[in-house]
């Protein structure tokens, strides 16, 4: 019986339905990466200071510059350990009065101006921005800074949410149901709904010939990069979050139209000595595990449930850092459209490396050595000067180069260990994690960061390097097939014949004529 791989070698491994579907989830890729780590520019923190009334008119009646006006209405930043008075502090001083002056004006009111009372910024903020985000229009700092945390952690809950259930109807309902296509026994329609990023991944794993699979995979995660760098060109020219908001937005809505091109028609294979040629229908083998694709397959057996806690902890560790490096670039100064392309430039190298060198060593080296290379960029991260703000960069752009790769062997390595029937629900348990790590990601980052800048790049050090060490326990699946069923999962770890077949197919053949 024929499996799907000896079906695409006849009918064309990547054909033209292949290349128009690959197209459009590739732009589904791109679109998607705006919505992922929009936050950064959404929930910019400009610098500011507290509002204090009179002051804007005190400094303009004496002609101050704004380093001026700094230096004598704002208070310094205080003592170690405290919070930061100059953002979050006021002088409580009238500066509408009259006896103030121009070269000194807290002189007649202290001696020192550290012996002035400070009260909380009663009157609101002053951005330094010519734009706006969702801090500046509703105040989201000192006290209330956290909530910025909770926006994009609330994005993330939607993603986990959307993954928990996607990936059970996919398994369930569409390829137990959906694959008996049309009632003519000679049509070939292949469907399934990509209702998220990682079940557009699956779809591309398992629609493509054997030869194609790796690279659309690879080329299908570079899209994502593409999103990034068309996002840091998008936000500096849209500098207002609410405009920003709905220019990534509607490009998702914009996609769904792209649904009326997953359908493939009829295709006639042609006859050949094999004796399988002839007009081809899919129908779906009657084995009940398939039917019934259940949380708790996933954990059905020892080695299985080892791969899957695994996994759960790759997908984890790679959203906090992949997540935290990216806020990182925006919690520690510099030019943030800047800082944020010369991080998105990186992954284009990371796929080109992925192709170069994942059939020489296989995956599980390249996966082991990727975590290790993020975290101990982090690692060094840690004792980079903050003068030194390029090779923070520098080093910020390995490290976001090696949970890229991270990222992108993690996704193949997933598709590749769970059984046909499973794949999708496996695929998005273990993606969920990485919905969580988003989750954490934001207060990790910011929270740590008032206690000691380098404190969220220790944490990130050590889930790379543990991470690295995890992934060796996984076996290889270089030259291996997709498995179909949860035995053939459990002979991965062992030497076996590999097999190329992801789906069985039965082929039919016309009955001649008068019989």
């Amino acid at each position: 019986m024929p499996s799907v791989d000896d079906v695409l070698e006849q009918v064309g491994e990547f054909g033209w339905f292949q290349k128009q579907a690959f197209l459009n989830l590739c732009l589904t890729s791109v679109a998607f990466a705006p919505i992922y780590v929009g936050i950064v520019f959404l929930g910019f923190t400009p610098d500011h200071r507290c509002r204090s009334p009179g002051v804007a008119e005190l400094s303009q009646r004496c002609g101050w510059s704004l380093a001026e006006e700094l230096n004598y209405t704002v208070p310094g930043p205080g003592p170690a350990g405290q919070a930061f008075p100059r953002q979050c502090r006021r002088y409580e001083v009238d500066w509408n009065q009259s006896a103030l002056g121009c070269e000194d004006p807290l002189a007649g009111l202290a001696a020192n101006s550290s012996h002035l009372p400070l009260g909380p910024c009663q009157y609101g903020w002053v951005y330094d921005t010519p734009g706006s985000s969702i801090v500046t229009e509703f105040n989201l700092v000192c006290e209330a800074a956290w909530k910025v945390d909770l926006f994009q952690s609330c994005v993330n809950v939607g993603f986990f949410v959307g993954s928990m259930g996607i990936g059970y109807i996919a398994d369930r309902y569409v390829w137990s149901e959906a694959l008996p296509l049309g009632h003519h026994p000679h049509q070939c329609r292949l469907g399934r709904p990509d209702g998220s990023w990682m079940a557009g991944y699956t779809l591309i794993t398992e629609f493509v010939g054997l030869g194609y699979r790796k690279t659309v995979a690879i080329l299908y995660q570079t899209a994502f990069s593409v999103g990034l760098v068309l996002l840091s060109g998008l936000a500096y020219a849209v500098p207002h979050w609410r405009s920003l908001q709905l220019a990534v937005s509607l490009p998702i809505f914009l996609l769904l139209l792209c649904y009326w091109y997953c359908v493939l028609p009829g295709t006639r294979l042609p006859n050949g000595s094999g004796g399988w040629g002839g007009m081809l229908s899919l129908e779906e083998e009657v084995v009940t595990e398939r039917l019934s694709p259940s949380f708790l397959d996933l954990f059905r057996t020892q080695n299985l449930r080892k791969y899957t806690f695994i996994l759960m902890y790759l997908w984890f560790t790679s959203s906090v850092l992949y997540q935290g490096l990216i806020m990182h670039v925006g919690a520690t100064g510099g030019s943030l459209y800047l800082d944020f392309l010369y991080s998105a430039l990186v992954e284009f190298p990371a796929a080109f490396v992925i192709l170069l060198i994942i059939d020489r060593f296989g995956r599980l080296y390249l996966l082991a050595g990727s975590n290790l290379l993020a975290g101990a960029a982090c690692f060094l991260m840690i004792f980079i000067s903050h003068d030194l703000h390029w090779l923070s960069i520098v080093a910020a752009c390995v490290g976001r180069m090696g949970i890229t790769i991270v990222f992108q062997m993690v996704c193949l390595v997933s598709a590749e260990l769970y059984p046909t029937f499973i794949r999708n629900l496996g695929v998005m348990v273990c993606s969920s994690l990485c919905d969580l790590g988003g989750v954490v990601a934001p207060f990790l980052v910011f929270r740590l960061t008032e206690v000691w800048r380098g404190l969220p790049l220790v944490l990130f050090a050590a889930l790379g390097l543990v991470a690295g060490g995890m992934s060796l326990l996984l076996p290889e699946t270089k030259g291996v097939a997709l498995p179909e069923t949860i035995e053939e999962v459990e002979r991965l770890g062992r030497k076996a014949k590999p097999r190329d077949n992801m789906i069985y197919l039965q082929v039919k053949m016309p009955e001649p004529a008068g019989l």
